[in-house]
């Protein structure tokens, strides 16, 4: 492996923690996005995030200016990978802007260039063919808040190149991850394999309305000893991405409780803009939600 430039495609939720995490760790990074509006939206992001790396791993001025200087933005596809060791894509989890931007890619990229994506529910082997080099192409998928949820899936392919995958599982050790590789394509990875049916139970109890997102939570953290309830989780999460991924499942399905749900999260959650931590409101309001009181297991 001898990857020392990474350039990041996206710079939304993931996008940007993936970048700062990468340089943070001594890699020269490109944060590239659709425009330069965007683009000073993931600088202001880097300033609290910044904040999180002094609180919860330690880090000192002198790193955080390092990882700073280590990091530059440009909205130009062809720039922003003119020297790639590694692309990271982490751009909107919707098929058809993914091979867009896989075909626009494959156009500019040096041939050298490890293409990564960081889809979630999507497989590699759906956008192999799009990338034009199907061999040099894996999977990287992070969780959210990734400098302390430090896992780093990497899924391959049947065409990805064995050393590729091998240097996909240093590189993600090297920016400070738990690497944890898959040896099949699975839809979900094993954190979402395992996630996804849990929160869909927790959405199914409210819709057919069993109970109250608040007791579900409760129910969970008293019964297992766990830190956070499935509601809880959602906020973290976005309710927008499990809003997508109901409302795939759902066309697919036909299921009239997945119509349901997909309904009840658009009026009560997307239509409002309660999407979770990001904008403050989702199941819980923030930065101070009611599962963090100590009286809230009572």
């Amino acid at each position: 492996m001898d990857f020392k430039n990474v350039t990041v495609a996206g710079s939304g939720v993931l996008g940007y923690q993936i970048a700062f995490q990468t340089a943070f760790h001594g890699y020269q990074v490109t944060v590239y996005d659709i425009n330069d509006e965007v683009l000073e939206k993931a600088k202001s992001k880097f300033a609290i995030l910044s904040e999180a790396f002094k609180r919860d791993l330690n880090a000192t001025s002198v790193q955080l200016e390092a990882t700073h200087e280590r990091l530059s933005y440009t909205s130009n596809l062809a720039e922003a990978v003119k020297d790639a060791d590694l692309l990271i894509e982490a751009v909107p989890e919707n098929p058809k802007i993914k091979i867009d931007f896989y075909h626009k890619l494959a156009q500019v990229a040096p041939e050298k260039t490890v293409f990564a994506t960081n889809s979630s529910t999507l497989l590699p082997s759906q956008f192999a063919a799009e990338t034009g080099r199907p061999e040099k192409f894996i999977a990287l998928h992070f969780a959210n808040e990734i400098w302390k949820h430090n896992t780093a899936e990497i899924m391959g392919h049947p065409a990805t190149d064995e050393k590729v995958f091998d240097d996909l599982v240093a590189f993600a050790t090297s920016i400070g991850m738990i690497a944890l590789p898959l040896y099949k394509e699975q839809p979900g990875y094993i954190v979402n394999s395992l996630l996804v049916p849990f929160l869909n139970a927790a959405t199914d109890l409210l819709v057919k309305g069993v109970s109250d997102p608040q007791t579900i939570d409760k129910t969970w953290m008293v019964a297992t000893g766990a830190p956070l309830g499935p509601f809880a989780i959602l906020d973290i999460v976005g309710i927008t991405t499990a809003y997508n991924i109901n409302k795939m499942t759902a066309e697919a399905s036909k299921d009239p409780l997945k119509i349901k749900t997909v309904e009840y999260l658009k009026e009560h959650f997307i239509d409002k803009n309660k999407l979770g931590v990001a904008t403050g409101e989702g199941f819980y309001t923030y930065p101070n939600p009611a599962y963090q009181k100590k009286d809230f297991l009572k």
